[in-house]
């Protein structure tokens, strides 16, 4: 493992010093860089095994060379936020649910991010003032929101006064019944998630959910798992997400263990997202077939509570769908067949509605 450092690593030149990438790589990682933010946190460079050249999590944060290639497919707003944003600040792809982008800067910078051109130190910034009031008007305004999910950016890299602003002005709205965060800061920064933080995230009559970002289990050391229990502890259900990363956790193991390990966090494994057709993101995209064979191989070998919901978001901003195998089959003659977590084929009689 690396040594400890104190502050965050947002430099090409900073990541060849502290061991994380060899000299001779400097001039293309600084080419990434000019392009994409960079920063990776004391805790995630106390993961990386400098050592392997393969490893896990290097993969996920230090810049690669590969991020200057973009295919034909790959778009800059890859699920379209842009065409869904009524107002500054808000999202509204779907009916009952809202995105508040509260902050575009992350404590760490994901190298397969799907809004890589939108975050860091020269995306959009921080909502100001103004915007802000607007976009929980917007909220106010429209009955029709039920949930409200803050996301970026990071939004718990604000301050618990700000966020603690943000979840008052929410609970005076009758209409918001559930509040989401999305979120690396307990897996990347744990120390963050002090009292402080953890008080200003609930609000009265509010639900709060905090989905915590992780894609491999080592990601989960003591720290972090210390963060998650004070917000667990809290009364805030905890959910996931990881994205399937190839070279990360496109293994059933690994992908299986990481699932466990959330679930031992008390932590519900929420959704596996698809690769997105993010610009530069190509070497970390698998096949959605081989994703299908992922989830065959955690269904009936981990428990029930280890099963992420694996989906896509369909390019252009129209909303993400599960992509998971199907288990049923129909014969030529509408004999209808149920695959087994082993490959086996069962007949199941057809139902009195005739459905075939």
């Amino acid at each position: 493992m690396t040594a400890p450092f104190r502050r965050p690593l947002t430099r090409a030149r900073q990541l060849v010093d502290a061991g994380l990438a060899p000299p001779e790589k400097l001039e293309a990682l600084e080419a990434v860089a000019a392009r994409y933010a960079v920063s990776i946190t004391p805790t995630v460079a106390g993961l990386i095994d400098a050592d392997d050249p393969d490893d896990p999590i290097a993969r996920q944060f230090v810049p690669d060379a590969a991020e200057l290639v973009t295919s034909p497919e790959e778009r800059a707003d890859p699920i379209g936020d842009d065409a869904h944003s009524p107002i500054e600040g808000i999202v509204h792809r779907y009916p009952d649910r809202v995105l508040l982008k509260l902050v575009h800067v992350c404590p760490v910078y994901c190298r397969f991010c799907f809004r890589r051109e939108m975050v860091g130190p020269s995306g959009h910034g921080t909502l100001s003032g103004d915007a802000l009031a607007a976009a929980l008007a917007y909220i106010r305004d429209t009955e029709a929101i039920w949930e409200v999910i803050l996301t970026g950016g990071d939004p718990l890299v604000a301050s618990p006064r700000r966020l603690g602003e943000v979840m008052q002005a929410l609970a005076g709205i009758d209409h918001v019944k559930v509040v989401r965060f999305h979120s690396r800061v307990p897996v990347v920064e744990p120390g963050r998630i002090d009292d402080a933080l953890v008080e200003a995230l609930k609000a009265s009559g509010k639900a709060t959910y905090v989905v915590v970002h992780a894609n491999h289990p080592r990601e989960l050391g003591e720290e972090a798992c210390q963060a998650l229990a004070r917000l667990a502890d809290a009364g805030i259900v905890l959910l996931s997400q990881t994205v399937l990363l190839a070279g990360v956790n496109d293994d059933p193991a690994v992908l299986g263990a990481l699932m466990r390990r959330l679930v031992e966090n008390r932590i519900k494994p929420y959704y596996l997202h698809h690769g997105d057709l993010a610009p530069g993101t190509s070497h970390f995209r698998t096949g959605i077939g081989e994703g299908q064979a992922l989830m065959r191989a955690l269904r009936g070998r981990w428990s029930g509570l280890c099963q992420p919901t694996y989906v896509l978001d369909i390019p252009g901003g129209h909303g993400k769908v599960p992509i998971g195998p199907s288990y049923i089959e129909t014969s030529p003659d509408t004999e209808r067949l149920i695959r087994d977590t082993d490959g086996g084929r069962h007949s199941y009689p057809p139902g009195t509605d005739q459905d075939g």
